[in-house]
């Protein structure tokens, strides 16, 4: 039965009371009368006063009912607003008519711990737009959304909808004020990569392209009739043409396994053979170089894999090594078993080199598409700037991990983590 039933017959007994209290009241009256104990006069007055204040005394109670139904009504919405607000995937916060808070959820807690229950949620959020929007949407009773960003503990963008509730349509007041928060920082951070990429890779095929241009004009012109001056110019042309063509193959490769990233591949492979086999097609690069490398390896290790991109992963990490710690005159790569941090059997690579080494400020971002720690003499080196993205996301896609371990003056060492076969099936 609900509480508004429970009122009719509770208000009934009350005025039956009252009725019995009136009538027993006449009673007395009339028979002090007849008896000549007390006035007719006085005792006419006397039963008014007692039938105004039974009157009074049950229609005071039935207020105070009425008055007591909306809080009861009140009480079982705010529960039920509570729970509603808790099942919510995004922050939400309930704030009443006056800015306070009624019920949040714990997503809400996370993004601002200072919110309590009962409390004014400027003391918690401190961005005056954002309080300025909760007080129109209460005024006007319309929709409200604010962007807004934290700095600190680091960069985050958020967008608010502040919306106004009425329990009912018809109501002339509002009942609450819904704030939902929509967490804008991965859209932000894929806008700044995107531009970054399309600026970098528009000045990396820009610069080659620029250098093509202007030979091509010389060619035409004062060396025309030049022969030494063509065939510099040609094979610096053949160059160019050449590092805009990796560039091109790099950036397409980039885009496919972009495009699969979802599709985790499914093939057993062996990783000793493909190594051995990366190592010996970079054979004259190590001698160009006055390199030694050096293979430690179990007999075999098997995970589920694309051949071809893992041979990508392990082209880039060994010629890298080749080309930028060929002052080590020295490369150690080492195959063999590890475990995971879930303590899940590993396969493990690592590709050490013994050269300059990376500074720790530039180790975290390596794996960015276009970072050169040297600029120049990655360019020297014929690098595109892309060769540990491509790393970083054939990994992703296979599942696994690049870590760096690097000091100036001590070498770097590149290592992949993969699941091995037996591991991936069980996921």
């Amino acid at each position: 039965m609900s509480l508004l039933e429970d009122r009719v017959p509770i208000n009934a007994r009350r005025w039956r009371g009252g009725r019995f209290v009136i009538a027993a009241a006449a009673g007395v009256f009339a028979g002090l009368t007849i008896a000549g104990t007390l006035p007719f006069t006085y005792a006419l007055a006397g039963f008014f006063v007692v039938a105004a204040a039974t009157v009074l005394a049950v229609h005071s109670a039935k207020e105070d009912d009425r008055r007591a139904q909306p809080i009861a009504i009140a009480d079982r919405g705010d529960d039920f607003l509570r729970a509603l607000v808790a099942g919510l995937p995004d922050p939400v916060v309930a704030l009443d008519r006056d800015g306070r808070v009624l019920a949040l959820n714990d997503r809400a807690r996370v993004l601002a711990p200072a919110l309590r229950q009962g409390e004014p949620v400027a003391f918690a959020l401190r961005m005056p737009e954002l309080i300025e929007a909760i007080g129109r949407a209460a005024a006007q009773g319309e929709e409200q959304r604010v962007v807004y960003s934290e700095r600190v503990p680091i960069d985050r963008w958020f967008e608010t909808i502040v919306m106004p509730v009425k329990r009912d349509p018809a109501a002339s007041r509002l009942d609450f004020v819904l704030m939902t928060f929509h967490d804008l920082t991965p859209l932000r951070r894929v806008e700044e990569m995107r531009a970054d990429f399309v600026a970098n890779a528009s000045h990396e095929l820009r610069t080659p392209l620029a250098a093509l241009l202007g030979f091509i004009e010389t060619l035409q012109g004062s060396a025309r009739e030049d022969a030494k001056a063509r065939e510099r110019f040609l094979a610096i042309m053949q160059e160019q043409a050449r590092r805009m063509a990796r560039l091109i193959d790099d950036l397409l490769s980039l885009s496919r396994i972009e495009l699969n990233a979802h599709r985790r591949p499914d093939t057993p492979v062996d990783l000793v053979p493909i190594v051995r086999q990366v190592v010996d097609g970079l054979e004259t690069l190590a001698r160009d170089r006055g390199v030694t490398v050096s293979i430690e390896a179990a007999d075999a290790l098997a995970v589920l894999g694309d051949h071809d991109e893992l041979v990508r992963i392990f082209e880039n990490l060994v010629e890298n090594a080749l080309k930028y710690g060929a002052a080590g005159r020295r490369v150690d790569i080492k195959i063999g078993l590890g475990a995971s941090a879930d303590g899940e059997p590993e396969a493990r690579v690592s590709v050490r080199d013994y050269g300059p080494g990376i500074a720790p400020e530039h180790l975290p971002r390596l794996t960015e598409r276009f970072y050169r720690v040297d600029v120049t003499e990655s360019r020297a080196q014929g690098g595109t700037g892309l060769g540990l993205a491509l790393v970083k996301h054939i990994l992703n896609r296979h599942r696994g991990r690049l870590t760096i371990d690097s000091a100036p003056g001590a070498g770097a060492t590149f290592t992949i983590h993969l699941p091995t076969a037996a591991a991936a099936h069980l996921r």
